[in-house]
């Protein structure tokens, strides 16, 4: 048994390493406890190279913790409709096409749409575009 600072260290064998934070996590008495915890609660035992990113790893791969995850932030609020423009190019929706083949050295579409009459226009442009140009 080969001990560094009181702590069992633990061989280079993945199977070994796997089934301690498996016994620790997945415990009932501990109740999935997430990465931090988990890791605190081997650190007082055990040693071993890689420990803290496996450990890391297993936890946020646990199926139960993912279905039983409590959401941190306020329910999204509903759609709403937009209004319905008064005239042509009154109202438009814009957006990109990129990561297409060069085309006279343009690798992106910007699509511009008058909302009021469904009138596109397709303006060549890059990919880097920047609001400024």
């Amino acid at each position: 048994l080969l001990l560094f600072k009181d702590r069992v260290v633990i061989p280079s064998n993945e199977e070994i390493q796997l089934n301690i934070p498996q016994k620790n996590h997945d415990s009932l008495l501990d109740g999935h406890p997430g990465q931090e915890k988990t890791i605190k609660l081997i650190k007082r035992d055990f040693h071993w190279a890689g420990m803290n990113q496996l450990i890391k790893e297993y936890v946020s791969s646990c199926q139960q913790c993912s279905r039983n995850k409590n959401i941190h932030h306020k329910k999204f609020g509903l759609l709403k409709p937009l209004k319905i423009p008064s005239g042509p190019w009154s109202s438009l929706s814009i957006d990109f096409i990129t990561r297409l083949p060069l085309s006279n050295n343009f690798d992106s579409i910007l699509v511009v749409v008058d909302r009021f009459s469904k009138m596109a226009i397709f303006i060549p442009t890059y990919g880097t575009i920047t609001s400024l140009e």
